[in-house]
């Protein structure tokens, strides 16, 4: 993976110990690891069961790809609320009831099976609540790695995560197929059900260090909106979603196409679909283990744009290849290429993201790619339907070869670590009663600038507002006094005091750079004057004899403090 700048010269020692292997020294992460590869083999025989189960029942192209579309659509719907759980609450505990909801939708199709009653809407439903479970739990798991193996390793246990993903998509589809035709549906709806029972026990047995919340956990609410606000306000992950949602829409014709490929152009059963995934997954695996290797030739650009040159090679292979072997190794490109890719922008989100919002981050990008998936699948399958299943792969070719081109206006960033900064070392005075919903809490802060520094200082507070705002500020402003050019005063709301003590505890090592190299403007090095005030809008005070009318607006002040505690 991308090396974080500044980062130490590792011996070649030093280089072997953090290959790719080292997050499975770790006992916690191998247990859940290796679970996870038996969980993953399962949904795999789900996926080929479900999709081959609605192409014989219904014969029908766009049903059959509202497989994969209901597999996908939960996570593209509860990403962000996935996420905000992950950060709110014990990720352990998450995780666990996500896959309970995951294991119970697995054992509704195979009852539903065993009793004969399969139909193209239970289908759906069986998969939509499975992937509701694996929509919750993704983002709790994959936020947990870095607290599990350390920041160092968290582009090997990336990587780890995506093999394991792949290396049962390798296998699974073939011993889905192989299940199916020798056992039937019923076989292998159970035994993706069974095989949720190892994770969870890994689970039960990690032994999480939850240390004690020095505030109460966020409404829901507003802990998704503000992941939402820091995506938003983050330009470098915001261009590393939208580029993996390009991916995700081309590359949702691998997935939704393949049985209609495997039934129509190569004339064959469930196991011809079953080697199709097979090569896909091995080549997702293959180049797993050279990701490491491929961020030391080529930078990211390069990569994800060479990944995406692959794939559309790979999908006019599936549209005209009339033999199964050609059709197998163009999805081993397609899964190589599709590894590599996702892996780099998923590193590329988690290690920009500091850990206070790490798992929103992550589901934000979830959130896209299954999108992607979701709304790619939907359209290639009705565009096959209309038109035929070559037209539909070849558009989705072309769609590849476009997202490619976004380089030149989404150009890839470079990955920087979102260190956290210490955090402040004091409270602020407070001399009145509030209670964590008092609020809205308005900070003010003067600065004393040269004038000849203005332009330079505007500039500077461009950035520290961006950093304000992303970590939960709104209605920011900067003011300069026309009687007295040198006073500048900004300004912003925080929506609740216990709202402005967690963004004290928010701003990484980047976040103090930008408000430090404001501060390098300040006239004589004295400290910037710092005043916070309780906000009471009209009708707020309920009116008495004894009380302070509140106007428009009253500003009850707090205190008078400088800007190292604000």
């Amino acid at each position: 993976m991308t090396e974080t700048p500044g980062a130490e010269e590792s011996t070649p020692t030093d280089r072997s110990r953090s290959g790719i292997g080292a997050p499975l020294r770790d006992a916690t992460f191998r247990r859940i690891w290796g679970s996870s590869l038996l969980s993953n083999l399962g949904q795999q025989m789900q996926a080929v069961a479900a999709a081959w189960t609605m192409l014989q029942i219904t014969q029908q192209a766009d049903l059959v790809a509202m497989v994969q579309t209901a597999s996908m659509l939960p996570v593209m719907l509860l990403a962000i609320a996935a996420g905000a759980i992950a950060d709110m609450y014990d990720r352990r505990l998450v995780a666990i009831s996500a896959l309970a909801v995951s294991l119970s939708g697995s054992a509704l199709l195979a009852a539903v099976a065993a009793l004969d009653m399969l139909s193209p809407a239970m289908i759906l439903l069986g998969v939509f609540i499975t992937g509701t479970g694996i929509a919750l739990y993704s983002p709790a798991w994959q936020a947990s790695a870095a607290e599990i193996v350390g920041v160092k390793h968290l582009p090997a246990a990336v990587a780890l995560y995506s093999m394991s993903s792949n290396a049962a998509r390798s296998v699974g589809p073939a011993i889905g197929g192989f299940v199916i035709a020798s056992f039937g549906m019923v076989a292998a709806f159970s035994v993706n059900a069974i095989l949720y029972i190892p994770i969870l026990v890994a689970l039960f047995l990690w032994k999480r260090d939850v240390p004690p919340p020095r505030l109460p956990p966020e409404r829901l609410d507003r802990a998704m909106l503000g992941g939402l606000r820091f995506v938003g306000y983050s330009p470098p992950v915001m261009r590393v979603i939208l580029r993996a949602l390009a991916m995700s829409l081309g590359g949702a014709a691998v997935y939704s196409m393949l049985p209609l490929v495997a039934h129509s152009i190569l004339g064959g059963g469930p196991e011809i679909y079953g080697f199709l995934l097979g090569g896909f997954g091995l080549g997702a695996i293959g180049f797993a283990l050279l990701t490491t290797r491929l961020h030391d030739w080529f930078d990211v650009e390069t990569i994800v744009v060479g990944c995406s040159l692959v794939m559309a090679a790979a999908l006019l292979v599936l549209a005209f290849s009339p033999f199964a072997a050609l059709s197998v190794l163009a999805t081993f490109a397609a899964g190589a290429s599709w590894m590599v890719s996702i892996s780099t922008y998923n590193v590329s989100v988690q290690i920009s993201s500091p850990r206070w919002v790490s798992g929103r981050t992550l589901a934000a990008f979830q959130a896209a790619v299954a999108g992607g998936l979701a709304l790619g699948s939907l359209c290639w399958g009705l565009l096959a339907e209309r038109f035929g299943i070559t037209a539909a792969v070849c558009t989705a070719s072309a769609l590849m070869v476009i997202t490619a081109l976004l380089r030149f206006i989404l150009a890839m960033p470079r990955t920087t670590s979102a260190e956290a900064a210490p955090p402040p070392s004091s409270d602020p005075v407070v001399k009145m009663a509030l209670t964590g919903r008092s609020g809205p809490i308005v900070i003010e802060i003067e600065y004393r600038v040269h004038v000849d520094d203005a332009r330079k200082f505007y500039h500077a507070m461009r950035d520290v507002r961006r950093s304000r705002e992303r970590n939960g500020a709104y209605s920011t402003s900067l003011a300069r006094d026309i009687s007295d050019p040198k006073l500048w005063i900004e300004r912003f709301h925080y929506a609740t005091w216990n709202d402005y003590l967690r963004a004290r505890d928010r701003p990484t090592v980047d976040d103090r750079k930008w408000r430090d190299r404001a501060l390098a403007f300040q006239i004589d090095d004295a400290p910037p004057r710092v005043r916070r005030f309780l906000e009471r809008p009209t009708g707020s005070v309920r009116w008495r004899e004894d009380t302070i009318d509140p106007g428009d607006v009253l500003r009850v002040p707090v205190s008078l403090t400088t800007i190292g505690s604000h």
